[in-house]
């Protein structure tokens, strides 16, 4: 890669923002809806009963989690999101804790680095609340998984078509905090 095209890679990562959306207006919700349809595409079995359920769906993440719904864009561009909730009940822990109901990065920016950026802005947001943090994940989107264990996120159980992962942010501060002692 030559200087100019290296300059302009950095430049084009560079222009994606990460931002608490604002407001879930009919366009935006239209937007999310075509990226989540997108995301979706051949592995529909994760993706709901279509575009009137991903509308439903969205509009239930907006109400339940708006605080910790971002966006990543791309100049005004949405171009992914995430939904985290500071405030879920896991009936698999019988507790509240954070929650990643919705992640989704539209087809053209995946592994451009926008999706780390994404749940980097979530994390931040969970840990100030939370210190576990529950997610599911479709048990075929492996390259999903993937990511979130790289992340820190550990299989925990699977239910149907679904691996339930979690991610305890305590242990890892504690195990950071012992490394510091030591060092």
């Amino acid at each position: 890669m030559d200087m100019d095209a290296e300059e302009e890679h950095k430049n084009k990562n560079n222009k994606i923002k990460i931002e608490k959306l604002k407001k879930m207006d009919q366009e935006t919700l239209e937007t999310l809806v075509e990226i989540y349809m997108r995301g979706y595409e051949g592995m529909r079995e994760y993706g709901g009963e279509g575009e009137s359920y991903a509308k439903r769906y969205l509009r239930w993440c907006w109400s339940k989690a708006s605080d910790g719904f971002f966006v990543a864009k791309d100049r005004d561009r949405i171009v992914g999101f995430i939904v985290c909730d500071n405030d879920w009940h896991s009936r698999y822990e019988n507790r509240i804790m954070g929650a990643i109901h919705e992640f989704v990065v539209d087809k053209g920016y995946q592994g451009k680095n926008v999706g780390k950026k994404l749940m980097d802005r979530c994390l931040e947001y969970l840990s100030k609340y939370n210190n576990k943090i529950e997610l599911w994940v479709g048990e075929k989107n492996k390259k999903a998984i993937e990511f979130y264990e790289k992340l820190g996120f550990k299989v925990v159980g699977k239910s149907g078509i679904w691996v339930r992962m979690i991610k305890d942010l305590k242990m890892e501060l504690d195990a950071q905090t012992k490394e510091k002692q030591q060092s």
